[in-house]
């Protein structure tokens, strides 16, 4: 494949903007000759998505790559760590198998956290030495987040000898430590990890930086840190990376990392440091053969209208037309179904909590945040069992084991917003159990159940109705279009919003409130889990 492009390059590297002849052979950037002529267009490198858990968008990685090219994103850092939680080893395989199937520049860690932690129930384990034998391929080039930071700190030999492997195979450790500061932040990067896409406030961030750690300035469907973050690109350009990390279906279908670029533009950061953080940091970072448009990369670049409006015309990726004016021409691939799904239909006694004092521990959900709160609240006893209580919004959560058959757990939660009803799913970070949140025992029951039998999704329920979106391949991921997904998981999100939430992502917050190693307050199947002091609490305050 050979062809020539004229536009205006945007040279990222020397930074300087002028009008090139580009000529394209055999993949890659043949030669670039500066012109004396007058063009409309402008071509620079193809984004990266410095980190995304592929696996949220609830597409399997060969329909995310359709979506995403639209948007001139070339290519992902990416995280297999959900389907490896309910899968294992096997479970990175499918993902790897399956974006080879599609041009796209797919680069995936060796999920350092399988189970997150002991405190919860996964469906697999991946060990040190199974690190060890992920790190030696090649299409794995990084050791991902390092979620266990208490491990790192008091020198887990588990823990270690995960690090230990990555340093023998040199490749990049990433970080997860959100509201570290301190001795203890310095303890952590010291060890090797070198990232992080977990802050969420500036000063933590900023002290992450001088440090010398790379910050990944996140903008997904729940956790939105961009508007905190983005005055630090300004004075570390070098260290800035963009991501979205968790990123559902219908906001896929908007954007990606072209939403980052244009809204950093907007608010008067410099050119050429917004592109780098959103191409140039990550290939460097993580050594990635990802072409930057300079004679002799890979033909991996996109074309756009303007810097201004910054609307992506074309994407190409190793010299070949995948995306054009909002149409993708990457196929679809087989995407067979594999998953990990045992246990019985529940009963609404099930979810039931005996009283036991007058004032339970909340979790605090924050709209736009991972991290919730721990508050205290008045409990509602109606015949000797504590229910939600939907006038002051707070209704129970609970979590049922997926794997097999257990005890369902239930505490309290703020800031669903449901007035009635019940919303579920087993995108449940990080183990993929299910989780549910409920106006009562009966809605809950029956927005699990509906979940059970279909062996994954993510559900509502009421007295009279019953919606789901199945997901199939373990239970998090489905091999639908991207556009019927989106438009199922739209009716659900508008549904719930009209039965009372009030946040902007329900599905995608309620899926945080059993992520343990985000703290303050959140639930395993296990039990109602301090983040902070890393143990279990109890509901009741006695």
């Amino acid at each position: 494949m050979e062809f020539t492009l004229k536009a205006n390059l945007i040279d990222i590297i020397s930074r300087e903007t002028f009008p090139a002849e580009i000529r394209v052979s055999d993949k890659k950037i043949a030669s670039i000759t500066r012109i004396e002529e007058t063009l409309d267009t402008y071509i620079l490198p193809g984004f990266i998505d410095a980190h995304v858990h592929i696996e949220s968008s609830m597409l399997v990685p060969s329909e995310f790559a359709k979506i995403a090219v639209k948007h001139g994103t070339v290519g992902t850092i990416s995280d297999p760590h959900e389907i490896a939680n309910v899968l294992g080893i096997s479970g990175v395989e499918y993902m790897i198998n399956n974006a080879k199937e599609v041009p796209f520049h797919f680069y995936f860690g060796a999920p350092s956290c399988v189970p997150a932690t002991q405190f919860e129930t996964a469906g697999a384990v991946i060990d040190a030495d199974d690190i060890d034998q992920l790190l030696s391929r090649k299409e794995i080039v990084y050791l991902a987040e390092m979620m266990n930071f208490p491990g790192v700190i008091y020198k887990d030999e588990e823990v270690l000898k995960k690090l230990h492997y990555a340093k023998k195979h040199g490749k990049p450790i990433d970080g997860h430590a959100p509201g570290l500061k301190g001795e203890e932040m310095k303890m952590y990067f010291d060890a090797g990890i070198s990232t992080d896409h977990e802050c969420f406030a500036y000063t933590e961030a900023l002290e992450k930086l001088k440090h010398g750690v790379k910050i990944m300035i996140r903008e997904g469907s729940a956790a939105k840190n961009f508007d905190t973050l983005i005055p630090l690109l300004k004075d570390y350009p070098e260290q800035i990376m963009f991501c979205c990390d968790d990123k559902h279906p219908d906001n896929l279908i908007e954007s990606h990392i072209n939403d980052h670029v244009k809204r950093a533009l907007k608010a008067g950061h410099n050119l050429y440091d917004v592109l780098r953080a959103a191409s140039h940091n990550v290939i460097k970072h993580y050594n990635l053969p990802i072409g930057l448009l300079q004679a002799g990369d890979h033909a991996d670049f996109i074309e756009i209208n303007n810097v201004e409006d910054f609307t992506i015309l074309k994407t190409y990726i190793q010299g070949e037309l995948v995306a054009e004016n909002g149409q993708s021409f990457i196929p679809s691939a087989e995407s067979p179904i594999v998953n990990n799904f045992n246990c019985n239909l529940k009963q609404p006694s099930d979810f039931k909590i005996k009283n036991e004092g007058d004032t339970i521990r909340v979790i605090e959900t924050l709209d736009g945040q991972l991290i919730t709160k721990e508050i205290h609240a008045e409990s509602l006893i109606i015949n000797g069992f504590a229910e939600s209580n939907p006038e002051k919004d707070i209704l129970k959560i609970a979590v049922a084991n997926r794997y097999h058959d257990a005890p369902v757990v239930t505490a309290f939660i703020k800031n669903i917003g449901l007035k009635t009803g019940a919303i579920a799913s087993c995108v449940a970070h990080d183990c993929h159990n299910i989780v549910v949140v409920g106006t009562n025992d009966e809605d809950m029951c029956k927005a699990v159940n509906a979940i059970i039998k279909t062996k994954g999704g993510i559900s509502l329920a009421t007295e009279t109705e019953e919606m789901i979106l199945e997901l199939p391949i373990a239970g998090i991921m489905t091999n639908l279009p991207a556009e019927e997904v989106a438009e199922a998981y739209i009716k659900l999100d508008r549904r719930a919003k009209e039965l009372g939430s009030k946040l902007r992502a329900p599905y995608m917050s309620l899926s945080f409130m059993a992520l343990l190693v985000i703290p303050e307050l959140k639930l395993s199947d296990k039990g109602l889990f301090n983040g902070k002091s890393f143990e279990f609490t109890e509901v009741f305050i006695k």
